[in-house]
């Protein structure tokens, strides 16, 4: 039995949003010249995150904050093999969280980091040099976790679709089948 899980904003959003992180990682790592547009990457992922914050309070069901808040819930249903829902399991909802929350973390930092050299960005301007700097080695080290984030969320992924449940292609489509 499938269930349409996934509106169609709601791909998008995921399908515009991995491109931008790999772009904005991609530029970040080769700086330089390339640091240009890792600020406007990094500009398009907060509106991206934005509408995320927005769609979860005014999107369809499965993309309700609700729903990914109360899924973590039920981890122990989920443990003993009992969870028969559509939709993100329980760990999937707590990746998701973590996912969201990493990136949004880092797209704050940067958008007030500012590394004395060549990259100031745009909401810099907004606090103190100092603070920004601050926050410009925030940014920086809270990389590694995001990028650790992302590896397991792929690696689940992965796991999955080895097991059966096209969680890729369910994604494409919309619609989740039910365990």
């Amino acid at each position: 039995m499938t269930h349409k899980v996934w509106d169609l904003p709601l791909r998008l959003f995921h399908w515009l949003l991995v491109p931008s992180v790999v772009g904005v990682i991609a530029t970040g790592l080769a700086g330089g010249n390339w640091m240009t547009w890792h600020g406007r990457l990094g500009v398009l992922i907060a509106g991206l995150l934005v509408f995320r914050l927005v769609w979860g309070l005014l999107g369809s069901t499965y993309a309700r904050w609700g729903m990914i808040l109360r899924a973590p819930l039920a981890f122990g249903a989920y443990i003993r093999g009992e969870w028969r829902h559509p939709g993100h399991n329980p760990l999937g909802s707590l990746s998701v969280l973590a996912i969201l929350t990493a990136l949004s973390v880092q797209t704050v930092t940067g958008l007030l980091a500012y590394d004395d050299i060549a990259f100031r960005g745009p909401l810099a301007r907004l606090v103190a040099t100092d603070t920004s700097l601050w926050l410009t080695d925030v940014h920086r080290s809270f990389k590694a976790l995001v990028l650790l984030l992302i590896a397991l969320h792929i690696a689940a992924i992965v796991a999955y679709q080895l097991r059966g449940k096209k969680l890729v292609q369910a994604m494409l489509h919309g619609r989740d089948e039910q365990m």
